[in-house]
């Protein structure tokens, strides 16, 4: 299948990668050029424009920042004209409203339209082994099962368009949680002279443990917060839409609004692109 890849971030660059080296032609687009060159070096087609990228491809997969750069990028004149009859798969982290306008426009243009936000980072990107969660109809699920097989591990359909979008802001909701208690508890251990082992034994033994815990541990007690697999910036952007949503619906966002000063302080401290585990220089500060 030729497939175009709308965005080579931190996902979007090994997703491609994954496509080519399981048999399918790839056409990339990023608004950083230079983000997208590299992969010119393993067969993959580096496109000018969107519009290029999308008139190769019976797919679209969309992997950018938000829904603006969705809206810029891929229904931008004259990108929108290449739509009709080709399938948008949008598989970036956005609201559930900005995704179901999407779908209208991706429609009104001839195309058709399913979002497929991932959980996973570049790793898994790279062996197939995201966990997908789709926004489509059945019919829909059925015709890209394939795809979706070759990208991911697990594959499934949430409901129509929106809903899987909400599903992925309620998960990243708790990477944020998790990852701020988390340093709260290490820098209390750390500042008491509780030995960190002695209190990783515990946690690992208890319904509490996270695997999460365990792969930012070196990076919290190095403060190496760089080669992010998902940046603070990025976080903090899921964590308003998160607020935004769980306004909409009346829910009590108290905790969350708590750990939001928390991604902006490191936004604050220049570590916007810093993996977000850069979160435990705002909870335990260096003296």
């Amino acid at each position: 299948m030729k497939i175009a890849v709308l965005g080579t971030g931190l996902m979007g660059r090994p997703l491609a990668e994954r496509l080519k080296s399981v048999g399918h032609t790839v056409i990339v687009y990023n608004r950083t050029r230079e983000k997208a060159d590299p992969l010119r070096r393993i067969g993959i087609a580096v496109a000018e424009r969107p519009g290029d990228a999308i008139r190769e491809a019976e797919c679209v997969l969309v992997m950018l920042a938000d829904a603006p750069a969705i809206r810029s990028v891929l229904l931008g004149d004259p990108a929108a004209q290449e739509l009709a009859g080709r399938t948008v798969i949008q598989m970036g982290t956005i609201g559930p409203g900005e995704s179901q306008a999407i779908r209208q426009e991706v429609i009104a243009a001839g195309g058709d339209y399913l979002e497929a936000p991932v959980l996973g980072s570049i790793a898994e990107a790279k062996a197939g082994t995201l966990l997908i969660m789709v926004g489509a109809s059945p019919e829909q699920f059925a015709q890209w099962s394939g795809l979706f097989r070759e990208a991911g591990r697990d594959a499934r359909l949430i409901g129509p368009v929106g809903k899987a979008a909400a599903l992925k802001l309620a998960l990243n909701q708790l990477i944020a949680a998790e990852m701020t208690a988390f340093a709260l508890s290490l820098g209390l251990v750390q500042r008491e002279g509780v030995a960190v082992e002695a209190f990783m034994a515990v946690l690992r033994e208890s319904a509490l443990f996270a695997p999460a815990f365990e792969k930012k541990l070196p990076r919290l007690l190095a403060r190496d917060y760089a080669n992010p697999n998902f940046s603070v910036r990025l976080l903090l952007k899921d964590v308003d839409l998160f607020l935004r949503e769980a306004a909409r619906v009346g829910l009590n966002t108290a905790n969350l609004e708590g750990v939001r000063p928390i991604l902006a302080g490191a936004l604050a401290q220049g570590l916007g692109e810093a993996d977000y585990s850069a979160l435990f220089n705002v909870v335990n500060p260096q003296a």
